[in-house]
């Protein structure tokens, strides 16, 4: 939830496990169905996603994340939006430049087309009751259960601090409350993401039987995977915010032609879409290809010979035209820093006081209302 998710190319090899194949099947099964409830009946699902502040979103957030948000919310889907400022620590020794990162974040919501007077943007540290239910949160969970979760593992093992705390230990719990603080319902994630959500799922489940049973005080969130596909950096490893491979939102049309034009590439000319074996010049033809709304293979046939630099001035173009409107909003909401502000300011009280009924429930349901 709180990073853009992983994603699966559409033309990844598949497995060849009959096992896997039918997991997969039934994963699509449930999330298209899942889809049709949702446009159906959006009023019966609340979202809460979000993002920490760590530096500015990418072209990986648009496509991966934030193109779903902006959708969900003109479906008529409640949504929350977090700004993770206290999950910035669960990674770092200390925060930096938080102030201005949580604000650039808010920037870029504004200039998708998040809005704030339908979706309610709030920052971790201002909501005090949602991070109270941490402690009961963490008494339904053993230490094995949160050692055994892959994510937890993973981060661990790519920790920037110079010991692991307790925070990362926590960290699963952690998003449960921010995700059950709202009773969110469905919570769009990566397959990344999925044992974050089975700790949520357990948690509610485990909180209802003991506390609350029979009223289902807290909803046990549905997955809702995305479909979009995986967009490398340029350096053709995972694209992230901090190892300065991706295309920001912010940065402007120059800093874009600077980045596309050293991109990895192949030693073939002719450009083809091959993701399973040209992951490389794949990533960049479907990068062109969503800009413009064409199909990637279209788009390398139309290429062919032209080679890499053919290929950059294509995905360099598509990404500068596909970004104007946006950095323009960005550019236009960043001139209006009081603006950003009062959303957040806002924003803020709405989800102290949906915090604060959830906590008081929990409260009357744990006897510990006085």
């Amino acid at each position: 939830m709180q990073n853009h998710p992983e994603h699966t190319p559409a033309d990844a090899p598949k497995t060849t496990s009959s096992s896997g194949d039918g997991a997969a099947a039934d994963a699509t099964a449930r999330n298209d169905a899942l889809e049709r409830q949702i446009l159906a009946d959006p009023g019966r699902f609340r979202v809460l996603t979000g993002d920490r502040p760590t530096g500015l979103l990418h072209l990986g957030h648009y496509f991966g994340t934030l193109q779903n948000r902006v959708r969900l919310q003109e479906i008529g889907v409640e949504s929350f939006v977090l700004v993770a400022d206290y999950q910035v620590l669960t990674d770092r020794d200390v925060a930096e430049n938080l102030p201005e990162s949580v604000e650039g974040l808010v920037l870029d919501y504004l200039a998708v087309g998040i809005d704030p007077a339908r979706t309610t943007i709030f920052t971790h540290s201002t909501v005090a009751a949602l991070n109270q239910l941490l402690l009961p949160f963490l008494s339904l969970v053993s230490v094995a259960e949160l050692g055994r979760n892959p994510t937890v593992k993973d981060e661990i093992a790519h920790s920037r601090q110079s010991a692991v705390s307790g925070l990362m230990f926590t960290y699963p719990v952690h998003q449960a409350a921010d995700i059950l603080f709202c009773k969110a319902n469905l919570v769009p994630v990566g397959q990344d993401q999925l044992p974050h959500l089975e700790v949520t799922r357990t948690i509610a489940r485990r909180f209802n039987s003991r506390y609350a049973p029979g009223s289902a005080l807290f909803p046990e969130p549905e997955a809702l995977l995305s479909a979009a596909p995986l967009l490398l950096g340029t350096d053709g490893g995972k694209m992230s915010k901090s190892r300065g491979n991706a295309v920001a939102l912010a940065d402007d049309a120059d800093q874009t032609a600077r980045l596309i034009r050293g991109a990895k590439t192949d030693s073939t000319r002719h450009i083809t879409y091959e993701p399973a074996t040209r992951p490389e010049v794949s990533s960049l033809v479907l990068l062109a290809a969503m800009c413009t709304g064409r199909d990637p293979r279209a788009v390398a046939e139309e290429i062919g010979a032209g080679g890499a630099g053919m290929l950059k001035r294509t995905v360099t173009e598509a990404v500068n035209e596909h970004l104007a409107p946006i950095r323009a909003r960005r550019a236009a909401y960043a001139r209006e820093r009081g603006f950003v502000r009062t959303i957040l300011r806002e924003g803020n009280e709405r989800a102290n006081a949906v915090a604060e009924a959830t906590l008081d429930e929990v409260r009357r349901a744990m006897k510990t209302a006085y």
